[in-house]
């Protein structure tokens, strides 16, 4: 059991049966009553996100989770295989457990996973990925007095906006948890 007042982004805990990840944590205390504990969490098996309150002192059941570094080698339309470097070992992920961070799925590239058991929960994106531009306007002289974004297609198929002096073929860091240009590679 842990105290709720542990919790932040990233930590899995179970609550009345199901598992959860805590998404976003907020701690509010107002006046002369108890603090309460406000958390955004995520649903691990269905995938639903809902906001939990505990008030100041209530605790959850801790969930020991490990956590394997895998390379990611392709997907089909159910699941995404994964293969563990060191014993070759390859492991199905079904697509509804990371809707999210499927789009940012590069072959080669290793990918934090967490487990309960043999159960997969969930995948940690790195903060930053580098993608090629492969459709964008060109950038048009003049425009820069400002901050001018247009649109841009990566490798991966996401759709982004990009400053003007980005062109097909540049590289690009993407910032995972919004899908936002974030700098020239």
């Amino acid at each position: 059991m842990i105290s709720v007042t542990e919790l932040r982004a990233g930590t899995i805990f179970e609550d009345q049966g199901n598992i959860y990840q805590v998404l976003s944590y907020e701690h509010i205390k107002m006046g002369r009553g108890s603090a309460n504990i406000k958390v955004r969490v995520k649903n691990v098996r269905s995938g639903a996100t809902t906001d939990k309150s505990f008030i100041n002192g209530a605790r959850v059941n801790d969930l020991q989770v490990l956590k394997k570094d895998l390379q990611y080698l392709y997907k089909d339309g159910e699941f995404a295989y994964f293969m563990n470097p060191s014993s070759f070992e390859q492991i199905a992920i079904p697509l509804k457990l990371i809707d999210y961070e499927k789009d940012y799925l590069k072959e080669g590239q290793n990918f934090s996973i967490s487990f309960l058991g043999n159960e997969p929960l969930s995948l940690t994106l790195p903060p930053k990925m580098e993608f090629e531009v492969t459709e964008t306007a060109p950038g048009v002289k003049g425009n820069s007095a400002t901050n001018v974004f247009k649109d841009a297609v990566l490798e991966n198929g996401l759709r982004t906006k990009v400053p003007l002096f980005v062109n097909i073929g540049h590289r690009i860091r993407v910032d995972t948890r919004t899908g936002a240009y974030s700098e020239k590679a």
